[in-house]
């Protein structure tokens, strides 16, 4: 019977064991399942937005000017169209603007083809009901158009919409006359006395004093020569182009525009320099150039109505 005993007893604690071993297997199982729910649930409430959510609706916080803002926390630029910076004419009234239209708002936002800028900003459209933002300050003659080469997404409608706003003289922009810097008082025209050339019936130009162009010439190049405002007669061809640079500037992208004869947005032509090639030219290209006399040689082409040339380095430009 003592025999049988110890081995009741032996069966016993060996079941308990077994089931002891079972329950806590369960509860550590259970333990760590709930702790994995718990941890991404955390994980989900305290991280920020990836480079690719800031998509969708979200409230807009705070407005900097007309087309940079402010998403929970994210600086955003406003992509297709482009606001004047502090300092020029309409940066106040296009600021007020959006404000009015987006600020504290719950807005849908759009992605094109790129994410951010090289100031990590996003790149969105912004939609209030529907209504595309970036298409209504166009439209509203507050800003103008401008883009990115591979975000194209609205661009027929922005670009109409700025051509309507122009022609019927809306807004800040295209009520007012012409775009200049506070305080700076540019003349209507650039012929006085001292002017170094005159336009003949074919468009090309006749230079008074010749002996002032070393590089540029038809001679060296095999080009002829042009005026700027002649330049829109002779789009897709390859010229050197002569006038006087009388406005620049730098967009927020760090695109540089010179206009040539008349202010921005009267100018006749405009030579462009992208923030990839600023480096091959002089420091602060649109200080260097402003005011001065120059030829530029390149293919003409026209960009929203008006004729230009790339600048892609300084073997294009010559100055007076």
């Amino acid at each position: 019977m003592k025999k049988e005993n110890k081995i009741i007893l032996v069966i016993i604690i060996s079941a308990l064991l077994i089931s002891t071993s079972i329950f806590l297997g369960f509860y550590i199982l259970k333990q760590q399942t709930t702790g994995k729910i718990i941890d991404n649930e955390y994980s989900k409430l305290s991280s920020k937005p990836s480079d690719n959510n800031l998509i969708g609706k979200h409230v807009v916080t705070k407005i900097i000017d007309g087309d940079t803002i402010v998403v929970e926390g994210e600086n955003l630029r406003l992509l297709g169209m482009d606001a004047d910076e502090r300092g020029y004419p309409c940066y106040t009234i296009a600021k007020k603007r959006l404000e009015e239209l987006i600020l504290n708002k719950e807005v849908e936002l759009e992605k094109d083809q790129t994410n951010k800028d090289q100031y990590e900003r996003y790149l969105r459209y912004i939609f209030l009901n529907k209504e595309n933002i970036n298409l209504r300050l166009v439209e509203e003659g507050l800003a103008v158009a401008r883009f990115y080469p591979e975000d194209i997404k609205y661009k027929n409608e922005i670009i109409d919409a700025e051509t309507r706003a122009r022609n019927n003289k809306l807004g800040c922009k295209w009520a007012g006359g012409e775009q200049t810097k506070p305080s700076e008082k540019i003349p209507d025209s650039i012929e006085t006395s001292d002017s170094i050339s005159s336009t003949n019936n074919e468009g090309s130009i006749d230079s008074i004093d010749k002996e002032d162009w070393k590089e540029l010439t038809s001679e060296n190049t095999g080009l002829d020569i042009v005026g700027v405002c002649n330049a829109g007669n002779h789009i897709d061809e390859g010229k050197i182009v002569e006038g006087k640079i009388v406005d620049t500037y730098r967009s927020k992208t760090n695109t540089i525009f010179l206009n040539f004869e008349k202010p921005y947005p009267n100018h006749c032509f405009v030579a462009v320099i992208f923030s990839s090639d600023i480096y091959k030219f002089p420091e602060n290209p649109e200080d260097y150039y402003d005011g001065k006399i120059v030829r530029i040689s390149g293919e003409i082409k026209e960009y929203e109505g008006k004729p230009e040339i790339i600048l892609n380095n300084m073997g294009q430009v010559e100055v007076r």
